[in-house]
């Protein structure tokens, strides 16, 4: 639930996350004891576990980008559900981000896979297919983020269109999901349908925030994206609000500080310490 992540930000003050998106070149060589799928979804479960270990005691946060996995095949869906497994045993609010959308029983079956049949606690939904590509996501003590603004170059190609009635159709999106999550507002008056709203329109989200009070968001786009703490500071209302995403700017922490790959996990808890203390001197 959206309450579980608020609080566990609180007990870290520290409203960040861990892209866990692994690219088999961010791995140090030692890691790799073959080319095979096989090897290297052993390895990026290795590579995992290290930066989730190192991190645990700082960031609240994963979210683990599904396609990363899938290219392995099974040796990867291996990797992906043990990932998820062992986050939950160091103790983070888990995202799944597949960007999952269908309608009827087959993203009812999506819900159940993703929601229902792992340890995860939310997973990132489309919801351009309208409420009933939604629905089914809605599952009890389960959360979803549902694309709004997204980080991208060419999300403007839409998202930015104005229609009839003057609205963006991103402002239409995020009226929509605030309406949508009425009924799901927990204890600190935030719905379980969060919005994915990305750091590199840093106006649009800060309009979007005071438009959306009730719907919390998930924030990529920082760090490798090109977003600063300054941009996701219009993400939070009185310190409250989002969680911000870093993939690339936490796991190749060590090319940014000129170290070897292996001490990849030493660079990432600076790396994570520094965007915690930027991000909260904004906000």
């Amino acid at each position: 639930m959206i309450s579980e992540l608020i609080e566990k930000i609180a007990e870290k003050q520290n409203p960040t996350a861990l892209g866990l998106d692994p690219h088999i070149d961010y791995l140090p060589s030692t890691m790799l004891k073959g080319s095979d799928p096989e090897s290297s979804a052993k390895a990026l479960y290795k590579f995992n576990k290290e930066l989730m270990d190192a991190l645990c005691d700082i960031i609240p946060c994963v979210k683990i980008q599904m396609a990363y996995y899938e290219l392995l095949g099974l040796s990867g869906m291996k990797t992906f559900f043990n990932t998820i497994t062992y986050a939950k045993k160091k103790g983070f609010y888990i995202i799944i981000d597949g960007k999952r959308n269908d309608i009827g029983s087959t993203a009812e079956c999506y819900a159940k896979a993703y929601l229902d049949n792992t340890e995860a606690d939310a997973l990132t939904v489309n919801a351009y297919l309208g409420l009933d590509g939604v629905k089914p996501f809605i599952r009890n003590r389960k959360s979803i983020f549902a694309l709004v603004k997204t980080s991208n170059k060419s999300s403007g190609d839409l998202q930015d269109r104005l229609l009839d009635d003057g609205k963006r159709v991103y402002e239409l999106m995020g009226d929509m999901l605030e309406d949508w999550g009425t009924s799901t507002r927990g204890k600190y008056g935030y719905s379980e349908i969060g919005a994915v709203v990305g750091a590199t329109y840093p106006e649009q989200l800060e309009y979007l925030r005071n438009r959306m009070p009730h719907t919390f968001f998930l924030v990529p786009g920082y760090g490798a994206q090109g977003g600063t703490a300054k941009d996701v500071a219009g993400a939070f209302l009185y310190g409250v609000g989002a969680v911000i995403n870093s993939s690339r700017g936490l796991m190749c922490a060590y090319k940014k500080h000129g170290l070897p790959a292996e001490k990849f996990a030493e660079a990432a808890v600076a790396e994570a310490i520094s965007m915690r203390d930027e991000i909260n001197s904004f906000i």
